[in-house]
């Protein structure tokens, strides 16, 4: 009799708890929708230094609804988008769709495969078909929060041992943060619909195969994608990578180093430039083609590490929340501008005059408890560390090369203004200004997420 009551004691707690979770499920006020469109451009539309395409480039997007606010986060395989292009996207997109520009994030991989400046109708088009197409398939969601390491990427800035000044390879004792960021999005029967994960690594590898290429977040992506059957849509965003390399990026100095010895030969001396891509190289020489065969395992051995512990990340989430609230904010920061009046990659101090002003644009959408955080141009990564120990949210994220590319340049922290690297020398910036226009700017509008105006 006793074990009769305790087995009816069981059946009814879980028919209660059934009722309880499935309840939660109906008043759930989420809805998400993703999709990805191939943006990949036909071999008749590259420049004429690229050779073809090496794998295919994409939009991907992920629209996010509760019972007032609809936000989109897109990402696309592309170098940079100009301001003036984002704006144009975002216009379109809320044209087509009713989103408001406020309310849209777009993000560049920062891909070195992609021609800069790739834009045009066409491609725009493509973009906001990737929003529309993620619109079309939403439905109610719950979405999860949670954070793992990858070792993938290094500090990009040393002193060279025989020059004893300023260049570029790995600094393993130099900030790098290992964060990897996962939003996931699932349905109600908890299957994944999305996954949004933020990372700090430049997309390098590829650059000088002068060919189309989504480099290291390009395979990480299809690497989710492809566990899941391609039922899921996995949208990387750049963290604040400005000083931040891949960590094996051994292959691209020794290529280097063959192609300033190749122009030696010519007469030419650019031991301290950097000609785009993989211009000057001799394709044909044995070792030039390893290093390159070398690089392009290395690209999906990358994206494997990286796109496995983002899927580890996701497996451990627990906490689902179904009813968040959403927030959107927005700022400009203005600092002081100078111009470059002498060349060479890096190692001595520059010389500069005054110029205009510079406009960073500062973006913030917070999602329940995840805060996005949002500049648009190439962030030193301990802005983004101060902004994380800052910050009245614990789960937040900065997204860098978002909604454009502001005319900066790269944004060093403050101390980096100190180390006459490649960054740092041609940075339009004055020092003094950016590192705490950005972290006080977005912890504002942080603030009047939290308590209003």
């Amino acid at each position: 009799m006793e074990t009769r009551k305790k087995i009816s004691f069981s059946l009814l707690f879980t028919l209660l708890m059934a009722i309880a979770i499935s309840g939660n499920a109906q008043t759930s006020t989420l809805s998400v929708g993703a999709a990805k469109v191939d943006i990949t451009p036909a071999k008749s539309e590259l420049p004429e230094r690229y050779l073809g395409v090496h794998d295919p480039i994409y939009s991907r997007a992920i629209v996010v609804k509760n019972e007032k606010e609809t936000v989109a986060f897109i990402t696309v395989d592309i170098g940079a988008i100009r301001n003036e292009g984002a704006a144009s996207i975002r216009t379109k997109i809320e044209q087509a769709t009713g989103i408001p520009e406020a309310n849209i994030m777009i993000t560049a991989t920062h891909t070195h495969s992609v021609p800069f400046g790739m834009g045009g109708d066409k491609f725009e088009a493509q973009v906001v078909k990737s929003v529309s197409d993620a619109i079309n398939k939403m439905q109610p969601a719950t979405m999860s929060y949670g954070e793992g390491v990858s070792y993938i990427n290094v500090n990009r800035n040393i002193i060279d041992p025989d020059t004893r000044r300023w260049w570029e390879g790995p600094n393993y004792d130099g900030h790098s943060d290992k964060t990897v960021a996962v939003v996931k999005y699932e349905n109600l029967q908890g299957e994944p619909i999305a996954f949004y994960y933020n990372y700090a690594m430049h997309a390098v590898i590829s650059g000088m195969f002068d060919m189309v290429s989504g480099d290291v977040p390009g395979a990480a992506s299809r690497y989710i994608e492809n566990h899941y059957d391609d039922k899921v849509v996995a949208v990387w965003s750049t963290g604040a990578c400005g000083d931040q390399n891949p960590i094996y990026y051994q292959q691209t100095y020794d290529l280097r180093n063959v192609r300033i010895a190749e122009y030696a030969e010519r007469g030419v001396d650019i031991s301290n430039q950097m000609p785009p891509g993989g211009e000057g190289l001799k394709r044909d020489d044995p070792k030039v083609a390893r290093l390159m065969d070398e690089q392009k395992q290395m690209l999906l051995s990358m994206g494997q590490f990286l796109g496995e512990e983002v899927m580890h990340v996701a497996r451990g989430m627990k906490r689902k929340i179904s009813n968040p609230e959403i927030y959107v904010g927005h700022r400009t920061a203005t600092c002081d501008g100078r111009r470059r009046l002498d060349s060479g990659r890096a190692g001595y101090a520059g010389t500069y005059e005054d110029a205009e002003p510079i406009d960073i644009d500062l973006g913030l959408i917070v999602v329940g408890d995840v805060a996005f955080s949002s500049v648009n141009g190439e962030v030193f990564s301990p802005i983004s560390a101060r902004l994380k120990k800052e910050s009245p949210y614990a789960n937040t994220m900065m997204l860098t090369l978002t909604n454009g590319y502001a005319r900066s340049g790269y944004i060093p922290h403050d101390a980096g203004f100190a180390m006459y690297t490649f960054e740092v020398v041609s940075s339009r910036l004055k020092p003094g200004c950016a590192e705490d226009a950005i972290v006080n700017g977005i912890l504002d509008m942080m603030h009047e997420s939290l308590y209003g105006n």
